[in-house]
């Protein structure tokens, strides 16, 4: 483990999903970090030692239900630590947004579903206890290796893709696009939000558009099966792309389209080993 003046002390919630498993993986090089289930963390009598929390668990009523306080894990845990000098990182959705292209922070806000409209809430809810000590992060479509982490609540446009690839099936998404980032970019930028210090709400994307297509072709690479291509026709396919520079601009990393195709070849090896 690296030891420096800048270590910090990162409790990390939700042990068996796949997003905290990644980020204590990336963050423990630099960082001194601990993850454990939601079950555990409202009892952990530790939790006032960490400088920050990042919750990436979930209840499966938050997902499809209206907002009820009694599954929204985040703010048991904010009322929990709400006293306490901590810094809290909440994981938002980019589904807040209205859909469209160029989407930035004070665009219109637009909840579909349940999940996005809870979100929402949720932010509010947190800015009202943590005030300044508060980090959302609205995020895109996270693209990674879920093969080693057990049932998924969400279904990812990966795991769509690499359940229809088995198949034979490919899909033709014609000139459709939306906003990804891996996650290793993504486990990437939260280091750099700690190191920086960094307060308030961002959204975290690659920033361009990602044609589908495009997206298919590299997650393809390694595919040796027989497959067929078939067109993808969904009316209420909305394309959008979110807008990064306000975040990007504070943090100064390499984030582009480059660096996603290569995670997502280098995903493609994974999946079709």
């Amino acid at each position: 483990m690296f030891i420096g003046l800048n270590m910090k002390k990162i409790l990390i919630i939700g042990k068996r999903g796949f997003i905290g498993k990644n980020l204590k993986k990336f963050l423990k090089i630099k960082h001194k970090v601990k993850l454990i289930s939601f079950k555990n963390a409202l009892s952990f009598k530790q939790i006032n030692k960490y400088n920050f929390v990042i919750n990436s668990s979930i209840n499966r009523d938050y997902i499809t239900k209206k907002y009820n306080k009694s599954f929204d894990n985040d703010l048991k845990i904010a009322e929990r630590i709400k006293d306490k000098k901590i810094i809290y990182i909440f994981l938002s959705s980019r589904k807040v947004y209205k859909a469209k292209p160029n989407i930035k922070e004070k665009s219109k806000l637009l909840p579909k579903s349940n999940y996005s409209k809870n979100k929402l809430k949720t932010e509010k809810k947190l800015y009202k206890i943590f005030k300044n000590d508060l980090i959302v992060l609205r995020i895109s479509n996270i693209i990674g290796n879920k093969s080693n982490i057990g049932q998924s609540l969400h279904k990812t446009f990966v795991d769509i893709f690499y359940k229809k690839a088995k198949k034979g099936i490919i899909y033709n998404n014609k000139k459709n696009y939306k906003d990804f980032i891996s996650i290793e970019k993504f486990c990437e930028i939260v280091s750099m939000i700690i190191h920086k210090n960094l307060r308030g709400t961002f959204n975290v994307s690659i920033g361009k558009k990602v044609f589908l297509n495009d997206l298919v072709k590299w997650l393809n690479h390694f595919n040796q099966r027989k497959f067929k291509i078939v067109n993808y026709n969904k009316a209420h396919e909305k394309n959008f792309y979110l807008n990064n520079r306000k975040l990007m601009s504070k943090i100064k990393i390499s984030n582009n389209l480059e660096s996603l195709k290569k995670d997502c070849i280098n995903l493609s090896k994974k999946l079709f080993k």
